[in-house]
Formats: C-alpha cells, sequence, structure tokens
C-alpha cells in the first residue's frame, strides 16, 4: 500500500463511515455526541470541579493526600507567582517532572494564568530537551531537582527567565529522612548541578499566596498544550492543542465511561501513565478533576516491587496503562495480595495490548483490559472498547462520541466496508495544527478536514475498528514513539559510522525494540561503543537493543535506504 496520501486528496466515493455505523452497537446511555456548545476551557472545568468536589481528595502521593480546595490553593499560588515574574497570555511554561505531587498544581497553575503548559519527558538527553524547549520558546521551567544537570547542560542552547526546582516531598509536608527517602524512590542518584536563575517551588508557593492571582481572559481556542511528537521526519513537532480540544475530549471520555463509573465519591484512578504523556494527562490528570476521582500518583513505575506496594495499600476503582505496565503488573509477586474488588475497569492504550497479557491480566484481577485508541495529535482519545466487555477483543473498538472516522486508500478515496486503509479522524479533539509549522500540518490534514494517523486499519462490520499495520516507519516501545531518522541521526554522528538505518522488532514485553543495521567506517567500532554514544544523546528507550554491522543497506535507485526491505531482510534471516 502506498503511503502517501495527498493532502488535498477528498474521498470521492461513498463513505461507508459516513452513517457511523458503530453507533448502533454503543453502549446503552451513551450519546452518539457531546455538546459541543457547551465545551469551554480547562481551567473552569478545573474551577466547577473544585467547587462541586472540594472535600474529595485530588491526589495522592507517597501515602499523603491533598483535597481539591488544596489543590486550587497550590495552583492559585502558581499562577500568582508567574504573573508576578511578568507571564504574558499564551506565553509557554514547561514542565519537566514525573508523577509527583506538585505536578497537578504546576499544571493548573499556568494555565489560571494564561500560560501554555509544555509537555516534557524528564529522562530527556540534554539534546532533546534543549530541541524542545527552544522550539517552544518557554519562558519558564518547573524540573524535578533530580534532573537538574540536564537543565544546567542545555544553557549553552536555550535560556529561561526563571527555573523553579521541585523536589518529590513539595506539597506532601514531609521533612528531613521521608524527603531524601521519597527522592531515592524517583531517582536513586543526583547529578551535582548550579543553576543561577534557579528558585525553589516552596518559595513559589510562598511568594504566590501572598496574592491573589489577577484574572485571565481564556477562550476555548486559546492555546492549552503543545504536546511534542514526532513525526516521519523524526523532527519532534508541538501538536498545539487548544483548550477546547482537551476539555472536549475529557467530555467524550466522560460520555463514554461515565455509565460505568458510578456515581460514587471514593473513586481512585491508578496514575502509574507519565502525567507528561497525553495519555495520562487527559485520562489520568484531568478526567478525575471532571468526576472528582482522586489520582494515585505513581512516579516510578518501574518499580514495579514498590507500586504492588503501594496497590496493596490503597483500594482502587479506575486504571490506566500500557501494555507492558500490565504485563508487569500481573507477573509481580504479592500481585495476588491486592485488592481488586473495587476496580471497575482497567484500560490501555500507548500501544497494542497483547492477547496474552489481557489473558493473565483478567486471571489476576477478574476484569478484563479495555483497548482504546488516541493520539497527541486527538488529545488522545479517538476509539475505545465498550468497557461492559467480557473478554479482550483485540480491536481499539468504536470511535467515541462526536468523533467520525474515515478509512482512506492511497489516492484519499472511502475504500469499502472491511477493508484496509488509513484511519482519517475528524472531531472537536482533533488539534489545531503543528507548532509554527504549517508545512507538517498541511501533510497530515486532507482538505475536507481529516487528521491522517499514519495508522492502517479496518472498519468491521460490527462497528468495530482493528489496527492492521502502520504505515509510518515509526516504532512504538512500551507506548512511546521512537522515530527511525532521529536514532540514525544520532547514530552517524559517530565518527566510526559511515551510513545506519534503523527499524522496529517484535518483542514481548515492550511490543517493539529498537533495531540499528550500521555500516562502519572504522572497521574496530564495536557495538557496545555505539550503544554507549547512543545513550549520551538518546532517552533509553530509544536506544536501539540491536546493533548489526552490514557491509551494505538495500537502496532505492536514488540512494534512499529502504527500511521496508531492510525489515523483510531481517525477517526472512530470522
Amino acid at each position: 500500500m502506498n503511503a502517501t496520501i495527498p493532502a488535498s486528496a477528498v474521498a470521492r466515493t461513498a463513505d461507508p463511515a459516513a452513517d457511523k455505523p458503530w453507533l448502533k452497537f454503543y453502549p446503552p446511555k451513551v450519546p452518539a455526541t457531546i455538546d459541543e456548545a457547551k465545551v469551554g476551557t480547562l481551567v473552569d472545568m478545573f474551577r466547577e470541579g473544585v467547587t462541586q468536589y472540594g472535600h474529595r481528595y485530588a491526589a495522592d502521593s507517597f501515602g499523603k493526600r491533598i483535597t481539591y480546595a488544596e489543590l486550587s490553593r497550590a495552583a492559585e499560588a502558581v499562577a500568582s507567582w508567574l504573573q508576578g515574574q511578568g507571564l504574558k497570555k499564551g506565553e509557554r511554561v514547561a514542565i519537566m517532572l514525573p508523577n509527583v505531587m506538585a505536578y497537578p498544581a504546576i499544571l493548573f497553575g499556568i494555565l489560571m494564568a494564561g500560560g501554555t503548559v509544555v509537555n516534557v519527558n524528564p529522562l530527556y538527553t540534554t539534546r532533546e530537551f534543549a530541541h524542545q524547549a527552544k522550539d517552544a520558546g518557554a519562558r519558564f521551567l518547573f524540573v524535578l531537582e533530580n534532573f537538574g544537570a540536564t537543565v544546567q547542560e542545555a544553557l549553552h542552547e536555550v535560556q529561561f527567565d526563571r527555573v523553579v526546582l521541585v523536589t518529590p516531598g513539595d506539597l506532601l509536608g514531609l521533612k528531613g529522612m521521608i524527603v531524601n527517602f521519597v527522592s531515592r524512590h524517583v531517582k536513586k542518584a543526583v547529578k551535582p548541578f548550579n543553576l543561577p536563575k534557579a528558585v525553589t517551588f516552596k518559595s513559589v508557593l510562598a511568594q504566590g499566596a501572598a496574592r491573589r492571582p489577577d484574572p485571565v481572559a481564556i477562550a476555548p481556542d486559546d492555546v492549552a498544550f503543545l504536546q511534542y511528537t514526532g513525526g516521519t521526519t523524526g523532527v519532534a513537532k508541538g501538536a498545539v492543542l487548544l483548550h477546547s480540544n482537551v476539555a472536549a475530549n475529557v467530555l467524550q471520555c466522560e460520555a463514554w465511561m461515565r455509565p460505568f463509573f458510578g456515581e460514587r465519591e471514593d473513586h481512585v484512578m491508578v496514575a502509574a501513565l507519565p502525567l507528561y504523556h497525553i495519555f495520562g494527562l487527559t485520562v489520568c490528570g484531568l478526567l478525575m478533576t471532571r468526576i472528582g476521582g482522586c489520582q494515585l500518583l505513581i512516579a516510578n513505575p518501574r518499580d514495579i516491587a514498590g507500586f504492588v506496594k503501594t496497590l496493596k495499600s490503597r483500594r482502587i476503582t479506575l486504571m490506566s496503562g500500557v501494555n507492558t505496565l500490565y504485563n508487569a503488573l500481573a507477573h509481580a509477586p504479592g500481585i495476588e495480595q491486592v485488592d481488586f474488588s473495587q476496580l471497575v475497569f482497567a484500560v490501555s492504550g500507548g500501544m497494542a495490548t497483547q492477547a496474552a497479557v489481557a489473558k493473565k491480566w483478567k486471571e489476576v484481577t477478574g476484569q478484563p483490559i479495555v483497548e482504546g485508541y488516541g493520539l497527541s495529535e486527538t488529545s488522545p482519545v479517538v476509539c475505545a472498547n465498550r468497557l461492559d466487555i467480557e473478554e479482550f477483543t483485540g480491536t481499539i473498538g468504536y470511535p467515541i462520541p462526536s468523533t467520525q472516522i474515515s478509512i482512506r486508500s492511497s489516492d484519499g478515496t472511502a475504500v469499502p466496508l472491511g477493508e484496509r486503509g488509513e484511519l482519517c479522524v475528524k472531531g472537536p479533539q482533533v488539534m489545531a495544527g503543528y507548532w509554527m509549522r504549517p508545512d507538517e500540518t498541511a501533510k497530515v490534514m486532507t482538505s475536507d478536514g481529516f487528521f491522517r494517523t499514519g495508522d492502517v486499519a479496518v472498519l468491521q462490520t460490527d462497528g468495530q475498528i482493528k489496527i492492521v499495520d502502520r504505515m509510518k516507519d515509526m516504532i512504538l516501545v512500551s507506548g512511546f514513539n521512537v522515530y527511525p531518522n532521529e536514532v540514525e541521526d544520532v547514530l552517524t554522528q559517530h565518527p566510526g559510522v559511515l551510513e545506519a538505518a534503523v527499524i522496529g522488532l517484535p518483542d514481548e514485553h515492550s511490543g517493539e525494540v529498537v533495531a540499528a543495521y550500521v555500516v562502519r567506517k572504522d572497521p574496530s567500532l564495536t557495538a557496545e561503543a555505539l550503544r554507549h554514544f547512543a545513550r549520551e544523546n538518546l532517552t533509553a528507550y530509544k536506544v536501539p537493543r540491536k546493533i548489526e554491522f552490514r557491509e551494505t543497506l538495500p537502496k532505492s535507485n536514488v540512494g534512499k535506504v529502504l527500511r521496508r526491505l531492510l525489515k523483510d531482510d531481517v525477517a526472512q534471516r530470522s
């Protein structure tokens, strides 16, 4: 199938999806649409949640809980401080934090002040961090002190008006040895650093609490997030998500899930997905604000033993995760001692869920994994399975309310029901475009307003959608996107490398792993030396797990490396 679809292409035949055949399979009480006229801002949504649920717990971290009222006061202090530092409406503020208690307060504080949130993976290398911060033009940065060294190393490329150092113990009321214990659970080794313009988060709260923030006229079409994602070029781009995009997706998720939530005051969502990831941000962080649930913040989900210990101490009702997380938990010692009796559902996204993992999870918890689908560009949720399924389906379910899909061929024509084509999406959750990149935006939007996902799908006769292939060369490692061009660019900067090609290989644990095939310039270059070089420039999940040296790489007649042929060759050899 040709992966190139003209941006101007419009379906020229009757579209089987136009009549939304999936609606006849919708669960009872789930509406076909949300009232888009009532979609406001995320600030409005947060304030409504505080008014309605002020007494309820909003977040739980390392055994300490805070209420919505307490979270609101902290967020207002952050907003007031930012305004006092000169932040203007629409200016960007970066958050470089794992799931610690300060995160939601900082998030809502930035939005209250009229700023735009730039989420940054705290495990980024200096190169990755500098590119994103510079591209976004972020004036301020909130960073966990554990990663201060990364920021210092990037200061020759990017400057901030102020850097705010956050500790894992902020907002927990913890001191001394307990704070050190918490810090070790987030990151064991902290490199020394020196940031001249840095202030502590505690001082931000103290200064900001001295005055209420100035009111800001925030509109639904104002930019709430620059959510960075890669592309076929491998260059990280900021998906421009408006308040209305993300707020609409929260309402869409609520409409799909509310019939299964039950009206109860003790909902606890396991927030192990990082809040800097769009899935965790919307489904854990923001949806809980809408329903008055509590986020059980897991700062380091890779510490499975610690994770299980935390689950034993809480009675959870909701959970979201990715395949690798469910797999690790389902096989973890002690998981059988966790009380899953109140678990309403466990939803999975970010990567394909494996049937074996879903089977094991149900054996352990009694609940099936409910798979969904989304992207950074769609805020993120596009499709989801019914929450009343008895068994794992292997599909991504149905388009959620107010979402239109179209399955199109390489020339933009709608394909018949049951046939493969590119999954294209239209709805209020679709981004406004890529930050400062109209050319890249044009590549992914059709002239009739659909976003091209780059995933090959089939619309089944039962209304469900099944992802069957990926048109992009993107590699999906435990729910995180890895773009071959970026990895290749780093590898070829090594003086001993002549050329490199990167593909994804199947892996039972992470879905896929990164594999590099390299032609050496220096015959003495070893795989370990090249991998060490990659670690200095790439986040861990992007570093090639496999490195193989070859004499040549398959190429087109114009010299372009053909990853598809390389992948076929690797498959044949194995």
